[in-house]
């Protein structure tokens, strides 16, 4: 199985616009791949970044991370704090947990843990990817980084 991260943040255009291509690379892969996302919320820049990602661990807790993840990149135009409310009530989250673990500090501790092993890692911006703990520095289209993982799949079958 071959590890693709991303760092990202989820009020980042460039983040927005990768997410159906990475949707498609999961789909593509399949059992291949294992995909983590790991939160790098650009604060300064987007006002609701850092809130998104407590959104998503908070979703997290009640096993609705990915799904979370994925409506906050589908109505990104419309992040606000109270659309991920709205996200959640949509998902069929228990609201008042909900609520109580967007104020939790270990899921603030988790995000900013995140973010800094971002920046021991070298990320500078978002998107930014690893394929099994290498930095990928090519294009973002579904061509160029399905390649880059396809190369890192045959060395792992022609080592074995």
């Amino acid at each position: 199985m071959i590890e693709l991260v991303e760092y990202g943040d989820y009020q980042c255009p460039h983040c927005g616009l990768a997410h159906p291509m990475l949707k498609n690379i999961q789909k593509t892969f399949g059992k291949k791949l294992k995909f983590v996302f790991r939160h790098f919320p650009l604060s300064n820049v987007h006002k609701y970044a850092l809130y998104s990602a407590l959104a998503a661990e908070a979703a997290a807790k009640q096993h609705r991370f990915w799904e979370m993840h994925d409506m906050i990149f589908e109505h990104q135009p419309q992040l606000s704090q109270y659309a991920l409310l709205d996200f959640a009530i949509e998902l069929g989250l228990n609201i008042p947990l909900f609520r109580m673990d967007l104020e939790d500090p270990p899921l603030a501790e988790k995000v900013e843990l995140d973010f800094e092993s971002g920046v021991r890692s070298g990320v500078n911006g978002t998107p930014s990817f690893f394929i099994i703990g290498y930095k990928y520095n090519g294009a973002y289209d579904f061509t160029s980084l399905s390649a880059a993982i396809e190369i890192f799949i045959l060395q792992k079958e022609y080592k074995q």
